[in-house]
This record gives C-alpha cells, structure tokens and sequence, in this order.
C-alpha cells in the first residue's frame, strides 16, 4: 500500500494515457496501417501509458535529504 501512495500521480497518468492511447487509435488512427504507434491498439495504448506515466511523473516532488528521517 506503500508502494501506491508513493506513485500515485505516476500510476494515475499510466492509466490516463492508456485510455487516451487507446481513444487516440479508435478515432484518429492510421487508415493505412503502416504507423508505426497507431496501426495497432496495443501500440497506442503503451505509448499513451509511457508518455502520461513519464508526464505526471515530472510533478512529484522530491524529498530533500533533511527530510528523509
């Protein structure tokens, strides 16, 4: 339970990207086929888990060393 309270905003912009890596293949995705992030579901939908997850990531704050007891 630690673990998630820890990573809250990383594990909340996993699965944010997720949903819109998926939505962003379901409605734009490549007619073609030959995308190399759209042409499949899976594709899109770790790509969008990455890049949210590295997104809110970027907003967790660091503890200081002075604070670590």
């Amino acid at each position: 339970m630690n673990f998630v309270k820890k990573y809250k905003l990383t594990i909340i912009g996993i699965i944010a990207g997720a949903i819109a890596g998926y939505l962003y293949y379901y409605f734009v995705g490549c007619a073609s086929g030959t995308c190399a992030i759209t042409s499949k579901p899976i594709n899109s939908t770790l790509y969008g888990a990455m890049l949210g997850g590295l997104l809110l990531n970027t907003f967790k704050k660091e503890q200081s060393k002075t604070e670590i007891k």
